[in-house]
């Protein structure tokens, strides 16, 4: 058969295939064999008695998936390779490059035929297929039966490739769906994730676990602009090797990380070819981790830069479009995650400051060894109303001294704050009832906390200490706080247990108490603050236990070191809430 008489099975030519993905992707077939194209070319030889081949045209070549009646190579190949154009970017005239149709015409004699018959393959758009082509090695005159024959084969065949075009597309779409789910799920892990990080680096962290699960990363890293300089966060937690490359780099330097900064836009190395276009520095170090791949994503604050988070794969990387609107939705959390982390370090850090600013410096008082011990919490963390305080009553010719140690209800800035006030207010009180004992000036406290509107509540211990003949009388009253432990020379340790309600403005006013006890030379005061003793899901009593055990026993150890001693025994890292304790020592003979 000439090529002008070829067989169509549509009523016109096919059309352009030019913008079109390739077929094969369209339809999920590629060169290998499969079993219904194979199906449909046995049917056609045993129709025609002829070698018969499905073909899915492509642009540079002709995919065979269904194939009877030819040896190889074809059989094992499964495709025929088209002669590429001599300038792809300029038009041809050349009938076969113009004509889908024409190309059938090359294979055919590539198989070796010297006779053959083709039927078109069109998708519902018309779009065109391939080619249900019979061959013959003879001459051969195809008769109107077998053109019929395989005209009504093809429609067949084509049925079944545009089914397979619908169950691919419609696999395709929901591939994209769930991929859409994903990274809406993914932005939003990262937006709970992220909300709950107290530092920078539980940022990278959080970041870090939730990226490379979704997105097959080996490594990502959150670098932060300090100065002129970047530098990598690192988390404790979580060190490598890898890590240290990225340590620091200089801003204004030709690495990735800094010129994403500057620019405030994405930089992608997706392959060999740009890694080879950095600086020798940025290569050896995509080298050293084993990068073939890497994305630097800003963080977009204003115009000063914030920083970079650095995303790399160990195989080359180029995004797409939408995976670039993913990351750069990405970049927004870990931005604002780290403003807010920085934010609130601020002001943790401000507040701490105050806090120790306002705790005070124990006196120098003969024959008594005071010691105090203030430990925040951990860094990033809620700020504690936590206070102690020491100072002498000075209208107090006998030598009396104050001392109290209390914890204001809440941990932020207000809490601190309200601690300030709290401190002030006692020793105000302390100054202007110099006749009267602890409970007195709790009392005078809770009135002008009341009636100024202050709105403090907490738990505090004051007392009185004031030297006497038989050691250092101890007058003192607990409003609500943990009670205060004694050790005697001997190393037996007492809980002063007598207390009254904690304090809040909102309490009806009621009666404090003062309780008094003869402290005997060589005895050691303890009072401490609930950071030390109340963990989450453990036992209290235990820890107290515990730190009656280490009071006994220290009884030769100087204040400084038991303090140290006492608080490593219970809290092994730093905690939710801070800790303060005021420790006094009688010396071994009695002041009078």
């Amino acid at each position: 058969m000439d090529e002008d008489d070829a067989v169509y099975g549509g009523s016109a030519r096919p059309s352009d295939t030019e913008a079109s993905p390739p077929v094969s992707e369209r339809i999920g077939l590629g060169a290998e064999a499969d079993e219904s194209m194979d199906c449909f070319a046995s049917l056609a030889t045993y129709l025609l008695e002829a070698p018969v081949v499905v073909t899915l045209a492509e642009e540079e070549r002709h995919l065979l998936p269904g194939l009877v009646g030819l040896g190889e190579p074809w059989a094992s190949s499964r495709q025929v390779p088209l002669p590429p154009r001599k300038d792809p970017g300029a038009p041809s005239t050349d009938e076969a490059d113009q004509d889908p149709f024409a190309s059938v015409a090359r294979v055919a004699r590539a198989l070796g035929a010297v006779s053959w018959m083709g039927v078109p393959l069109v998708d519902m758009e018309g779009t065109l297929l391939g080619f249900i082509l019979a061959i013959d090695t003879v001459t051969r005159t195809w008769g109107d039966r077998e053109i019929d024959a395989l005209r009504d084969l093809a429609h067949v065949c084509e049925a079944e490739l545009i089914l397979r075009l619908l169950v691919e597309e419609n696999g395709r779409t929901r591939l994209q769906d769930q991929r859409a789910y994903e990274r809406s799920r993914l932005l939003m892990r990262t937006a709970e994730e992220l909300a709950g990080a107290t530092d920078v680096a539980l940022v990278r962290r959080s970041a870090k676990a939730l990226i490379t699960l979704d997105l097959r990363t080996v490594q990502v890293e959150l670098m932060l602009v300090e100065g002129r300089r970047m530098r990598r966060v690192i988390d404790p937690e979580d060190p490598s090797d890898v890590e240290a490359i990225y340590a620091e780099c200089a801003l204004d330097s030709d690495w990735p990380a800094a010129r994403a900064a500057r620019t405030g836009t994405i930089v992608e190395v997706p392959d060999a070819d740009a890694i080879a276009r950095l600086a020798p520095e940025a290569r050896a170090a995509f080298a050293r981790a084993g990068l073939a791949g890497a994305v630097f994503l800003p963080l977009p604050v204003g115009r000063d830069p914030v920083g970079v988070l650095v995303l790399g794969w160990d195989t080359p990387r180029r995004m797409e479009v939408v995976e670039r609107a993913l990351l750069g939705s990405l970049a927004e959390y870990v931005t604002r995650a780290v403003e807010r982390v920085s934010y609130v370090a601020g002001r943790v850090q401000a507040a701490h400051t105050m806090q120790k600013a306002m705790l005070t410096e124990v006196p120098r008082v003969e024959g008594l060894e005071i010691e105090a011990l203030y430990r925040p919490a951990s860094w990033g963390a809620t700020v504690g109303g936590d206070w102690y305080d020491v100072y002498p009553l000075i209208d107090d010719a006998s030598g009396t001294l104050a001392i109290t140690i209390g914890d204001i209800t809440g941990h932020d800035l207000q809490a601190a704050i309200f601690m300030g006030q709290v401190r002030t207010m006692l020793r105000q009180a302390d100054l202007d009832h110099p006749d009267y004992g602890p409970a007195r000036i709790i009392s005078a406290f809770e009135h002008a906390n009341r009636v100024l509107g202050l709105g403090a509540s907490g738990t505090m211990v004051h007392a009185h200490l004031r030297p006497c003949p038989e050691g250092w009388l101890l007058r003192w009253s607990n409003a609500g706080h943990l009670r205060p432990l004694v050790a005697s020379p001997g190393g037996i340790v007492e809980e002063l247990a007598e207390h009254d309600l904690l304090f809040h403005p909102d309490f009806p006013r009621l009666p404090r108490t003062d309780h008094r006890r003869i402290l005997e030379p060589g005895s050691t005061l303890l009072m401490f603050t609930d950071g030390l003793v109340e963990h989450r899901g453990q036992d209290m009593d235990a820890f107290i236990a515990r730190t009656k055990r280490i009071l006994a026993a220290g009884g030769d150890t100087p204040l400084p070191e038991l303090l140290r001693w006492i608080v490593e025994e219970n809290v092994t890292e730093a905690g939710e809430d801070d800790i303060a304790l005021l420790a006094v020592r009688l010396a071994g003979q009695a002041p009078l």
